[in-house]
């Protein structure tokens, strides 16, 4: 028999039980905006609020091992190493926080991947630095977070231009809507700006930002429909539960199945991410052989 998942935490239980009924109250005036304004707020109080965690943002060494995952002989041992820092002491009771749960999660995940001790060392000190290590390792999943995986930024257009650096590249991209203008004209907001970064990143190997463009304008579509195969699973389980016409579930019910969603989000781009990457390295080790196969054959012959 499979095991239960676990139930959403009082926190999220008793905020989604407040989104709620401000929604039964609001939803009869009919409005659209009320509705999405609803999902978003029943979505952030799932990931504001991880099951299990404490009120205060405070955990004794049993109650960190076991949100993260891990052991406490593990945690003694990171500690022992320097990848997590110690503990706040409050008489002989040592207490961990919130960062020590997201650091932990952190090196969980990099471990869990196949990293040694001292790669996960040089990688945090590399994060605390002020690299962006999740996005590098696709690591999202051991961080906390907010539900949307990344925050559009504003700026003006001289300076959005400046950050593109090529005019018809900066036109492709606001046709696309990876860039939008503003109404007032003066500035641009960078829908994705995780993506413009990476474009840049990979410019500087001589790739035009036109043919990353390309690149992207081809893979959308594909990855649009890998998004909707995996929802349509989640989809399925919800409407079983909550149905056009018939009266909400108790509020229990509703938290579980948005903690469902959450869980299943997560889960999904854990999935995707590792077998595009194990996708990624099988296809780059064939072209590498494939590349070298080919100069072998046609190189000329030394003793020639």
């Amino acid at each position: 028999m499979n095991a239960r998942p676990d139930r959403p935490s009082r926190q999220q239980a008793g905020a989604i039980s407040t989104i709620l009924t401000g929604l039964r109250r609001r939803v009869r005036r009919g409005s659209r905006d009320v509705v999405e304004i609803a999902v978003s707020e029943l979505f952030e109080a799932v990931v504001g609020h991880p099951r299990g965690a404490a009120a205060s943002g405070e955990y004794r060494i049993d109650d960190l091992a076991r949100l993260a995952g891990t052991t406490t002989r593990n945690i003694r041992v990171y500690r022992d190493r320097g990848l997590l820092h110690p503990p706040l002491r409050v008489g002989r009771l040592a207490l961990f926080n919130d960062t020590h749960l997201t650091r932990l999660r952190l090196i969980t995940s990099m471990l869990d991947r196949g990293y040694n001790i001292a790669h996960v060392r040089e990688m945090i000190t590399a994060w605390e630095q002020g690299k962006d290590l999740g996005d590098v390792l696709g690591l999202e999943t051991a961080i906390a977070g907010t539900w949307a995986a990344e925050k559009p930024q504003t700026m003006a257009i001289a300076e959005a231009k400046r950050l593109i650096n090529d005019e018809h590249a900066f036109d492709r991209l606001v046709g696309s809507g990876l860039i939008r203008i503003e109404q007032d004209g003066q500035d641009a907001t960078v829908v994705r700006p995780k993506l413009i970064e990476a474009f840049n990143d990979v410019r500087q190997y001589g790739i035009t930002i036109d043919k990353l463009i390309d690149i992207h304008e081809r893979v959308l579509p594909l990855v649009n429909q890998i998004s909707s195969i995996l929802v349509q699973a989640g989809a399925e389980h919800v409407q079983d539960h909550i149905k056009p016409g018939v009266a909400l579930p108790d509020d229990t019910e509703v938290a579980e199945l948005i903690t469902m969603l959450v869980q299943f989000r997560t889960q999904a781009v854990a999935a995707v991410t590792a077998t595009l990457a194990s996708s990624i390295e099988s296809t780059i080790e064939e072209l590498v052989s494939r590349i070298l196969a080919d100069y072998v054959e046609k190189a000329p012959d030394a003793d020639g």
